[in-house]
């Protein structure tokens, strides 16, 4: 593993990079009532509350790519395995420990896990994005 600032600073920045789009693509479809039309109650207001922590936590979540799994994928695709990382996390310890929603947030609607794990997937892409970019700058 390199652990490196310039790695380091990387994954990180690649992190939020995703959680960025990660809380665009959450925010869009409840904007335009996607989720809640398909009876999932997630449809947040993109206020500074709702996009720091998530910046910061996509950030943490970027260490992932430090892990040496999938060395041969591609990044992006490196990305979609390593955002079953944080699904998981949402789905069994955020949801019903910390949010009250029951295991995979089935309070929220039964199509809740298949939502996170498509959210979560576009924040493992979009990291992996920015990796690929990176290193070929």
């Amino acid at each position: 593993m390199n652990f490196s600032l310039k790695s380091l600073s990387l994954v990180f920045a690649a992190g939020v990079w995703g959680a960025l789009w990660n809380s665009l693509a959450v925010w869009f479809f409840g904007l335009i009532h996607f989720t809640t039309g398909l009876g999932v109650h997630i449809a947040p207001r993109f206020t500074p509350a709702f996009l720091y922590p998530r910046l910061v936590w996509g950030g943490l979540w970027g260490f992932l790519f430090l892990l040496p799994l999938g060395r041969r994928m591609t990044l992006p695709r490196r990305g979609l395995l390593l955002s079953l990382g944080p699904t998981l996390v949402q789905l069994l310890w955020v949801f019903p420990l910390k949010a009250h929603k029951g295991y995979w947030g089935l309070e929220l609607g039964v199509l809740t896990p298949a939502f996170v794990l498509f959210f979560n997937a576009v924040w493992g892409i979009a990291a992996g994005y920015w990796l690929k970019w990176s290193r070929s700058n």
